[in-house]
């Protein structure tokens, strides 16, 4: 009898189902049925959102040859005993709740998935009633679950960020919101590429709808989710706009269209003639998958010969940078990324090499 060990785990900040298993062709493909199943090359095992949905579908494959054991349950959502003294129909009408009261207020679907998946983890790592949940959880939560794991200080952030909105606005009881402190800021710097590895990697597919997908996100500095949210109305090709509608914190923007990927765009238009979305996927009418954009990414990349760990906003932030080399004003910039505050922009200025190599080192006039 073949035996999947799931374990909770937070992959590249978000709460996944990690599935360890003898390799086998046949419960690889019931595996892979579960929606949003990815291979980690990290640990080495398939993995799914920690949802019901794929709690379901792991006990659909469940049978007199496929076995489930979950491991870890302690370490990840307290002890056993006290999971048991809280109704699981609270936590999750308290769910309902919050999401649609996130819903109401015009959050995105991003934010309310990542929000409402955090406070989850939150709830059950505390194992108690959430009236008697009180400050002192959320620092036991901090230093036995995010850093006792690891996890990024973006990821505690979003999770003190639900833990406060959930508490705020849904219930009312002992938790003070303004008393919760937050991790020092981490300050990365934007992964950028240069022209030359840019047009390696937008040149690189054959197939004219994957290299229009790629170039228009490095030519107009689009997010993901504003690519494939694009609709063909959206290009104005006689303003030479492109129109980018409740993009990130519900904002328009306009951007400019060279005419160099405007003609590109006509050709894509005419081999494809797209009706609802700009990019669907292999059905009319059907949006363009994120899995499926990061897989041309991937082959683009390995097709390129860049040995870089590439996605891609790494194309958004070289839009920016290569603006800003060029003489761009920073204000521009902002601007045209939907940035909401300057000081967002301004990361890029650490990253821009045109004033940076003309700083002469006092090592050469030794």
């Amino acid at each position: 009898m073949q035996t999947i060990i799931v374990e909770r785990v937070i992959h590249r900040d978000e709460p996944r189902l990690l599935l360890k298993f003898q390799k086998d062709q046949t419960l690889i493909s019931m595996v892979r049925s579960i929606p949003d199943c990815k291979w980690s090359r990290t640990h080495s095992a398939w993995h799914v959102p920690d949802t019901t949905e794929s709690k379901t579908g792991l006990v659909k494959i469940t049978g007199k040859e496929i076995n489930i054991r979950w491991v870890d349950q302690q370490s990840v959502v307290g002890s056993a005993r006290a999971k048991e003294n809280v109704p699981r129909e609270q936590t999750i009408d308290s769910l309902t709740l919050f999401r649609k009261y996130m819903t109401q207020r015009r959050y995105s679907d991003n934010t309310i998935h990542h929000y409402t998946e955090g406070l989850k983890v939150f709830l059950q790592f505390t194992g108690k009633p959430i009236p008697e949940i009180v400050n002192g959880d959320l620092e036991r939560f901090n230093h036995d679950y995010i850093i006792k794991h690891q996890y990024s200080s973006s990821f505690q952030n979003q999770i003190i960020n639900a833990v406060k909105l959930f508490f705020s606005s849904i219930c009312k009881v002992k938790f003070d919101v303004d008393a919760v402190e937050r991790p020092r800021r981490e300050h990365k710097l934007p992964n950028v590429l240069s022209k030359e590895e840019v047009k390696r990697i937008i040149t690189a597919p054959t197939n004219i709808k994957h290299r229009a997908m790629l170039s228009l996100i490095y030519a107009c500095g689009l997010r993901r989710s504003e690519l494939l949210n694009l609709k063909p109305s959206n290009v104005d090709s006689k303003r030479r706009l492109l129109l980018i509608k409740q993009a990130k914190g519900n904002k328009d923007r306009i951007v400019p269209l060279s005419e160099k990927i405007i003609e590109m765009l006509r050709d894509y238009y005419k081999t494809y003639k797209p009706k609802k979305w700009l990019f669907e996927g292999q059905q009319i009418g059907e949006q363009y998958s994120e899995k499926s954009i990061q897989s041309v990414l991937k082959q683009a990349v390995e097709k390129a010969n860049i040995h870089k760990p590439v996605t891609l906003h790494w194309l958004r932030h070289s839009y920016a940078t290569h603006l800003l080399e060029s003489g761009t004003d920073l204000r521009y910039i902002q601007e045209l990324l939907g940035h909401k505050s300057s000081k967002t922009t301004e990361i890029y200025t650490h990253v821009s090499i045109q004033s940076i190599q003309n700083i002469r080192s006092p090592f050469d006039e030794l």
